[in-house]
């Protein structure tokens, strides 16, 4: 399977275009038995996705599990001993994965060291008891490049990250070094923390594409538009992606009450793609990336925060994966997704409604069905609705008066997509 690299603000799997439909599955390798993965990656790859962000190491926050099997010596599956050992079992299992992941065409995109690892971090800080020692940076680097190189992954250098002291900042750039070294070939990236851009300049000099992460508090779905807008603007120019949006049935962070909806799922994703985040979108089930089963011994790292997660086995067939796995379908059909925000046709809304062109097609996202004033600066040749409820595509009506395209109301009482096609730019 072709690697994945960079071109313009798209990326390319081998010679073709490749819009990166992900999910998380961030403890796939402590978590889920042989049978689950195969189970669950068969139903990922039917429905579309073909990218799947896991940790290489135990996730702090995952569900309990009684595999027994991790990378480090320990007695109870949450504190490690750093003592020069490394599990071979573990890995050989763990390659074993992502090659039946490979089999169905999805790549991995693998995390190196999760911020609870590293010294310096937020997470650290809450739990300092598993920072891996300077001494086995190296070897476990290493072992991961090993394990996982032979199967195109991308490796997301960091997990949940920030970079606020010179400690952290150093033992990234440590890391991304050697990754480079042990693994010269694979495109690198670095998964941030909620609601952040600030990724150093002397990291994001390695990066092939720019993630980021609009996360799970809701005062903050904000950044799914305004993280999109500055990772667009920063040089030098490469794709960006959301790759930790609002997961379906996610309850809020900071065990506020209430849960992500799958219309809020919805809305995250086309808010991304259409403010500048165009490389592709990653998905998440509140069960899946922490692989939740009954009866399982609890884990007191509570992460963030968050409501009780449905069962794994529910959680993979919540409804909003289909909407992600919409979004590709429509974006290729499509040919070209490399979308530039124009929301200067908006004479309403903008703050609201994003709006983006690519190539003669422009498209915005409309979370309430309303009258639209827009410019007149478009060549409408085509302009229709898709009920993002339903998928139908539904007749759009117009009139022109005093320089304005006044847009009837959509006829659906959900989201919906506008597309217009024309030849005039935005």
């Amino acid at each position: 399977m072709a690697k994945i690299t960079p071109d313009d603000r798209v990326l390319k799997r081998g010679s073709l275009p490749f819009f990166w439909l992900g999910d998380t599955c961030w403890s796939a390798f402590t978590n889920m038995t042989d049978a689950e993965w195969q189970d669950y990656i068969i139903k990922r790859a039917a429905q579309g996705f073909n990218v799947v962000q896991v940790n290489a190491l135990p996730q702090w926050d995952r569900c309990g599990s009684t595999l027994g099997l991790y990378p480090f010596p320990t007695q109870d599956g949450l504190h490690f001993t750093y003592d020069g050992t490394l599990n071979k079992a573990y890995y050989v299992r763990a390659g074993r994965m992502a090659a039946l992941a490979a089999h169905y065409g999805i790549t991995l995109a693998v995390a190196v060291q999760w911020c609870n690892y590293v010294p310096g971090t937020w997470a650290a800080a809450k739990h300092p008891e598993n920072i891996l020692p300077a001494a086995m940076v190296e070897p476990v680097v290493k072992k991961i490049c090993e394990t996982f190189s032979a199967y195109d992954p991308v490796f997301l250098i960091s997990g949940d990250a920030d970079f606020e002291t010179e400690q952290t900042l150093q033992r990234y750039l440590w890391v991304t070094r050697l990754v480079h070294k042990f693994a010269p070939d694979a495109p690198l990236a670095f998964h941030l923390k909620g609601w952040s851009d600030a990724l150093p300049q002397e990291l994001a000099e390695y990066a092939a594409l720019y993630l980021y992460q609009s996360g799970h508090n809701p005062a903050y779905q904000y950044t799914a538009r305004t993280l999109a807008e500055s990772f667009r603007a920063r040089i030098p120019q490469k794709p960006v992606l959301n790759s930790e949006p609002c997961y379906e049935q996610m309850g809020y962070s900071r065990l506020a009450y209430g849960r992500h909806r799958r219309e809020d799922c919805r809305r995250i994703l086309w808010t991304s793609l259409l403010s500048g985040a165009c490389a592709g979108i990653t998905y998440g089930a509140h069960g899946v990336w922490n692989w939740y089963k009954p009866d399982m011994p609890e884990n007191p790292v509570s992460g963030e925060g968050f409501l009780q997660a449905p069962l794994c086995t529910d959680a993979l067939g919540l409804p909003g994966a289909e909407d992600f796995a919409f979004a590709r379908r429509l974006c290729e059909d499509w040919g070209r997704w490399d979308f530039t925000p124009c929301p200067e046709v908006l004479l309403a809304y903008r703050e609201e409604i994003p709006a983006a062109r690519s190539g003669v097609r422009t498209v915005l996202y409309l979370p309430t069905a309303a009258p639209l004033p827009l410019a007149d600066t478009l060549s409408v040749q085509k302009i229709y609705f898709i009920d993002l409820e339903t998928r139908k595509t539904l007749p759009a009506h117009y009139l022109y008066k005093s320089g304005v395209l006044h847009l009837e109301q959509a006829p659906c009482y959900r989201d919906a997509l506008l597309i217009i096609e024309g030849e005039s730019p935005c």
